[in-house]
């Protein structure tokens, strides 16, 4: 990991990102995957249900997800990882270590609401 900004952008590239919240139904360990993850399920709200997988092993376990409201982007093209296709990227801090902080709400909202 690197401290250093990476190349500046433009709003309109931002704008294209379509980042929302979403609550987590279902975690489970990913056995498949090469590196350890969790299998998620994540409710968008009117956005439907979508599939993702995140390293997310080294202070998470499945349980203390379960009900977690989130941000991730929603719409990047779908992605195969291991034995299943990741529908959207959960967001979060990482830490040189590989630790990851998920990023939430401060306060629930509604599934689905854009993040801008």
């Amino acid at each position: 990991m690197s401290d250093n900004i990476k190349a500046e952008t433009t709003w309109n590239g931002f704008q294209k990102l379509d980042i929302r919240t979403g609550t987590i139904l279902k975690a489970a360990i990913f056995q498949e995957a090469k590196n350890p993850a969790f299998k998620m399920e994540i409710d968008f709200g009117a956005l439907g249900i979508k599939k993702t997988s995140a390293q997310l092993t080294k202070i998470y376990n499945p349980e203390e997800l379960v009900g977690k409201q989130i941000i991730a982007v929603v719409n990047f093209p779908s992605k195969q990882i291991a034995n299943t296709m990741s529908e959207c990227l959960v967001l979060g801090a990482v830490e040189p270590d590989g630790k990851v902080t998920l990023l939430t709400s401060e306060k629930i909202v509604p599934n689905g609401i854009p993040i801008g």
